[in-house]
């Protein structure tokens, strides 16, 4: 059903092709949200111990992995860091949900209610708030602290929650999911990885996966439809909100927490190469598809560069 002071998607089209009809798309993920939900507290078996020997995090990816740091490394130190760095994500995610759960809430505020369309996002909410809280009980079960973002970027996120655009707060989305996504796709699979941990991802890339559908599409459809000035804030404020995710993906308290030179650490890390191949190859499936609808360009696009997540 649409509201009167909608446009027929279905007769519009951008650099992809004709956009698909915002209900039917709907219809869909709500269908494959029935067969492929999960309650994380009775599908993973928190209570079985942590295996020796196994990562929290494929060493791939971690932070410092190939750096000379990391050579003089021992093997416990860097379990310890890839342990570390695993809460340090789970807590970014959590910051992450949080804004998403925000923006999605404030996007149906004026939509049908009893649309397909606001039903799925309230659907989605209801993941979220899983994922948030598996990701919390995570932590707590890794014993390690949580890793909140810096105050600066706390605080600059409730300015962007307010000002964000339609679209903007669709392009955030994707930017918050799907980089981790990659990253979680590699690791569900990967049996040096504990088992826990393996759940964990399993799930989120599962129902993320609805998740990102339901952004890309829209994100198309108010990127043909928004206003020339709403288009460019939208990139604008993409761009400085890939530089945010870029400066906090890993929390630098982590090398503090594992005993390590914090500042030595942090300048490794940005003069990998290892490290900026990994991000942005975490980054291109959705730079790609930004760049195909026309979100990459002007000062955004310098702005994605400078986040070291565009090549």
């Amino acid at each position: 059903m649409k509201t009167l002071s909608e446009p027929d998607f279905t007769l519009l089209r951008d650099a992809l092709g004709p956009l698909r009809d915002r209900e039917q798309l709907a219809e869909r993920l709500l269908e494959s949200s029935l067969k492929h939900s999960f309650d994380p507290d009775k599908e993973l078996d928190w209570e079985a111990p942590f295996e020796d020997g196994k990562w929290f995090w494929p060493p791939e990816l971690v932070s410092l992995y190939d750096t000379p740091l990391w050579r003089r490394m021992g093997e416990e130190q860097r379990f310890d860091l890839a342990r570390h760095e695993a809460a340090s994500l789970a807590s970014l995610g959590i910051w992450f949900e949080i804004i998403l759960m925000q923006l999605l809430v404030r996007h149906i505020y004026d939509k049908s209610l009893t649309s397909h369309h606001v039903r799925y996002a309230l659907t989605e909410i209801a993941d979220e708030c899983r994922h948030s809280m598996m990701f919390a009980r995570l932590i707590r079960q890794g014993g390690t602290p949580d890793y909140p973002v810096p105050r600066i970027y706390h605080n600059l996120a409730r300015v962007l929650k307010t000002v964000s655009t339609t679209p903007g707060s669709f392009a955030a989305t994707l930017l918050g999911e799907e980089i981790l996504d990659w990253m979680q796709r590699l690791t569900f699979p990967d049996e040096r990885v504990q088992t826990l941990v393996r759940g964990v991802t399993r799930i989120h890339v599962v129902e993320e996966a609805r998740h990102v559908r339901y952004a890309r599409e829209e994100l198309r459809r108010q990127m043909v439809t928004a206003p020339r000035w709403e288009q460019e804030f939208t990139r604008l404020s993409c761009g400085e909100a890939a530089r945010v995710f870029s400066v906090c993906f890993v929390n630098p308290k982590v090398y503090e927490n594992v005993g390590l030179d914090r500042r030595e650490a942090v300048a490794q890390v940005r003069a990998s190469g290892h490290r900026r191949e990994v991000m942005q190859t975490g980054a291109k499936r959705l730079t790609d598809f930004l760049d195909d609808i026309g979100l990459l360009r002007g000062p955004g696009r310098a702005l994605w560069r400078a986040s070291g997540l565009l090549a």
